[in-house]
């Protein structure tokens, strides 16, 4: 259970920050996906307010970047010396690897680290390495910039003594009930894959034809792939005090929607009953991020978090097999491997 039971749909993140304070006061925290009237900017702005050590704005445009940081200053002047912008396109990993660098050239530590970046398109697109564009910009520059910076949030867990306080939230969307990872077929080409990699019942009939590109379903796969990554960090960093949560905003009009046709945003508009702003939308991340009640490492189960509270994602987004599966074609399409629990440890070859 969390802290505020009470917490919901309408809950807003300048609420939660504002009862988390003791635990954002003093602390370095990262956030993806920043830009001007979206969830990244709702997020420094109630986190700004109090008084983080440290608050990293990471996005693709820079100037885009100092319009919010321009907004922080002027709803918290104090935070000035705190903001720091950090240019980075998530379909390039090269640009990971240049603000992972350059957030790790200023701090020792990374005490929570909100990977919250997404896009969402209907025509295929690949990044710059020729990975499906939602799946490569979602999941695999993410990936690949949380592990870059992974000593920063080990040594952030040891400094603190506290299990758990270190986080990584991991921002999805009930979008992930779309598709499964489709490992035979992850660059969505409208190759053949088995059952189980396979979208549910009714999916490709209302989203898409079978043998072409379908969006909707690699939107899908990278947001299943957000959940599956938290259950991963989770389950394998427990032991290094740092935990992992998978948040869906809600309902929002954000900028994720501009690459949408008509008919596209006529879909969008029927997935929701309640539409939230974009401070009612952040809570839940600042939740997942903050609250002292969620520092017990998650069981798969519990990974998930929705309207502030714990929620129920789909039975393929919290299987440990395909967790760990994804992991590892993970760090095939970024060309390197990771050892998550540290120098002198070996890594199973299985979770279950």
């Amino acid at each position: 259970m969390t802290s505020h039971p009470e917490f919901g749909a309408t809950t807003t993140a300048t609420e939660v920050a504002r009862a988390f304070s003791n635990q954002i006061r003093n602390k370095n925290v990262v956030i993806t996906g920043v830009a001007p009237n979206s969830l990244g900017q709702a997020m420094a702005l109630a986190i700004a307010s109090q008084n983080p050590s440290k608050l990293f704005l990471a996005s693709r445009t820079k100037e885009k970047l100092e319009q919010v940081a321009q907004e922080i200053y002027n709803n918290s002047p104090k935070a000035k010396s705190a903001v720091e912008i950090v240019p980075m396109d998530l379909s390039s990993q090269r640009s990971v690897e240049q603000a992972a660098a350059q957030i790790a050239a200023k701090v020792d530590t990374v005490d929570v680290l909100i990977n919250n970046a997404g896009v969402m398109v209907l025509t295929p697109q690949r990044t710059a390495e020729g990975i499906e564009l939602q799946f490569g910009t979602n999941h695999i520059g993410h990936f690949l910039f949380t592990h870059l910076l992974l000593d920063r949030l080990k040594n952030a867990a040891a400094k603190s003594g506290v299990v758990g306080a270190t986080r990584v939230v991991n921002v999805t969307s009930a979008g992930h009930r779309l598709s499964p990872i489709r490992f035979h077929d992850y660059n969505i080409e409208g190759k053949e894959v088995p059952p189980e990699e396979q979208p549910p019942p009714g999916i490709t009939a209302v989203y898409g034809k079978a043998g072409e590109y379908n969006g909707w379903l690699a939107y899908g796969q990278s947001k299943t792939a957000n959940i599956l990554f938290s259950a991963y960090l989770s389950q394998k960093l427990k032991d290094k005090g740092i935990v992992s949560y998978a948040t869906h905003p809600g309902s929002i009009w954000t900028g994720l929607s501009r690459n949408l046709d008509e008919e596209g945003n006529k879909i969008i508009a029927k997935t929701g009953s309640y539409w939230k702003s974009l401070d009612e939308g952040a809570a839940t991340m600042l939740v997942a991020a903050f609250d002292p009640a969620l520092n017990e490492p998650p069981e798969p189960p519990d990974v998930y978090l929705s309207d502030c509270q714990f929620g129920q994602a789909a039975p393929f987004a919290l299987d440990l097999y395909a967790a760990e599966k994804l992991y590892r074609l993970s760090e095939e399409l970024v060309g390197r491997t990771f050892d998550l629990e540290g120098p002198g440890s070996s890594r199973s070859n299985s979770m279950i």
